[in-house]
């Protein structure tokens, strides 16, 4: 949309003026959703409501106590496969975020890497969920933040 609403200036017809659209509005605006998420996410771990490591993940999966499960998109695929196999299990309807590094995922929780992690059920999940469907619709990523994620 925002491709279209450039090449269209439906910017300058909705300003009613003249509109300089940067040639870079498209990656800046993927960048500050990219960093919307992950300042939400540091936010998260320091209220306690994000915990990460793979035992970590599995244990509050199993006792049915993650709103969103986000694991990196470089994670190993038999990792991956385990995890969301489990939260399907437990919670069909939980939703999976892969947008993101582990080292990306690391940086927002203050350590090197996070490969799983899980949000707890809240305000914060909620907001975080929002934010990972704003950033796949805008690069195009459908099926990553889903209800039923693809693993390949």
């Amino acid at each position: 949309m925002l491709e279209k609403a450039c090449a269209r200036n439906l910017f300058a017809k909705a300003a009613k003026a003249s509109v300089r659209v940067p040639d870079d509005l498209l990656e800046r605006t993927e960048g500050a959703l990219r960093r919307r998420f992950l300042e939400l996410l540091g936010l998260a771990n320091r209220a306690g409501q994000a915990v990460a490591g793979f035992q970590k993940v599995k244990d509050r999966l199993a006792a049915n106590e993650a709103a969103l499960l986000v694991h990196a998109v470089d994670a190993a695929e038999d990792g991956r496969r385990k995890i969301v196999g489990l939260a399907r299990a437990r919670q069909p309807d939980l939703p999976v975020v892969a947008l993101f590094t582990a080292t990306e995922l690391g940086r927002a929780l203050g350590r090197d890497n996070a490969v799983h992690l899980v949000v707890l059920p809240g305000g914060l999940a909620e907001r975080l969920e929002a934010e990972a469907h704003r950033l796949a619709g805008l690069v195009g990523e459908s099926g990553i933040v889903s209800k039923e994620p693809s693993l390949s």
